[in-house]
């Protein structure tokens, strides 16, 4: 399933960078490898119980395969959304399969319908190329048991992935028809985060269910272990869907995130003005930020908020408002027009708490504090203009 993520995962291993995309690994893939070894050594036993401990061999090498083929399901969004020229940023082989990290919204329902298809249709031909093999080996032998499983096992995903519901590919799909039919993204989106959760809770009783109709032939521990599986699995849909909402409405109001809209008013200040002074000027105007500025009017640094507050009241009026400034770097000095995925990129490029925003002929407009557009980030993803009316107007 295709997603949109952040940086590198907490603890990944770089496998590679097919297309020039990272592929990584993330520690859960173990757990989920070191169980289907587990289960399949078990599963295998009753077919081949010639084998003995090497069956646990046969089904290491059939968990790698499976995530073989995951990858190349994954390797199929990647090649279509770079022929798209949406930029991808990494994929992640973790506990339920393969997330592409994919940077950027598909222009139109119909990419992004092909784009969401890719990966369950090479999934369809990686299980019909195992069925074609199962068809020239003998069955009941090490390779007739692989290449079966990792038929079923592939076939298995690709249906799995075309279920109606966010986050899979299924619900990825369903939203592009819904945006095609209604012309607007948000509405297929939500249609497609409900069918998720519907999907979630279906999962989440059905997997249990189906165990338990199957009676005295599953033991206890099997049906724990589907209850378990399907809990874990329906929250990964429900968490899944509901993100994708999220992403949606941020996507939605990005471009409402800009510096001129959450500019803090400011005053200017020589650096050897007491931060007393300085601050009685800012309530005096009410403004919220402070930036020092040279002889003749340029501003040179930023007064720092969280340093101010080291500063205790009967010390400000014996402290320089430069003594708690940081000097402007190139970093920090932010165009008033800068707005969306532009204004975004320039934070990430100098993380800072503050940054002077500035016109174009180099004309103090503001200050730009981080946790401002944190706040509007939060905003975003609840469905809310990320900027008050004022600010707008």
């Amino acid at each position: 399933m295709a997603e949109n993520k952040g940086d590198r995962p907490t603890g990944g291993l770089l496998m590679g960078r097919p297309f020039g995309v990272p592929v990584y690994v993330t520690p859960t893939w173990f757990l989920i490898a070191a169980l289907i070894t587990w289960i399949f050594g078990g599963e295998i036993d009753t077919v081949l119980p010639g084998l003995g401990r090497l069956r646990y061999l046969v089904a290491l090498f059939f968990a790698l395969a499976f995530y073989g083929s995951v990858l190349v399901h994954e390797l199929a969004h990647t090649v279509v959304a770079l022929r798209l020229k949406l930029p991808v940023r990494r994929i992640q082989l973790q506990f339920f399969g393969g997330v592409s990290e994919i940077e950027k919204e598909a222009e139109t329902a119909g990419r992004e319908f092909w784009l969401a298809f890719a990966g369950p249709l090479l999934s369809l031909v990686l299980g019909g190329v195992f069925l074609l093999g199962l068809s020239l080996v003998t069955a009941r032998t090490v390779p007739g048991v692989l290449l079966a499983a990792l038929m079923l096992s592939n076939f298995v995903v690709a249906v799995f992935n075309l279920l109606p519901g966010l986050p899979l590919d299924g619900g990825r799909m369903l939203r592009a028809v819904v945006w095609k039919v209604t012309g607007n993204s948000m509405t297929g989106t939500v249609a497609a985060t409900w069918a998720g959760r519907v999907l979630a809770v279906l999962v989440l009783v059905g997997m249990p269910a189906a165990g338990a109709l199957q009676g005295v032939s599953e033991s206890t521990s099997t049906m724990l272990i589907d209850a378990v599986l399907g809990a874990v699995l329906a929250a990964i849909i429900w968490n899944g869907a509901a993100g994708s909402l999220r992403a949606a409405r941020l996507r939605e109001h990005l471009p409402e995130i800009g510096a001129r809209a959450l500019a803090r008013p400011v005053v200017c200040v020589a650096s050897d003005t007491p931060l007393a002074e300085a601050l009685r000027r800012l309530e005096l105007v009410g403004a919220r930020g402070l930036v020092i500025v040279d002889g003749a009017g340029a501003p040179t640094a930023l007064v720092r908020e969280q340093l101010v507050r080291t500063v205790p009241e009967h010390r400000r009026p014996w402290t320089s408002s430069g003594a708690v400034a940081r000097s402007l770097e190139a970093g920090l000095r932010i165009p008033v027009e800068l707005a969306g995925e532009e204004l975004l990129d320039a934070l990430r490029a100098t993380p800072a708490a503050e940054y002077l925003v500035q016109a174009a002929d180099g004309a103090v407009v503001g200050v730009l504090a981080a946790v401002d557009v944190e706040r509007a980030f939060a905003l975003a993803m609840a469905g809310l203009s990320p900027v008050p009316a004022a600010s707008q107007a």
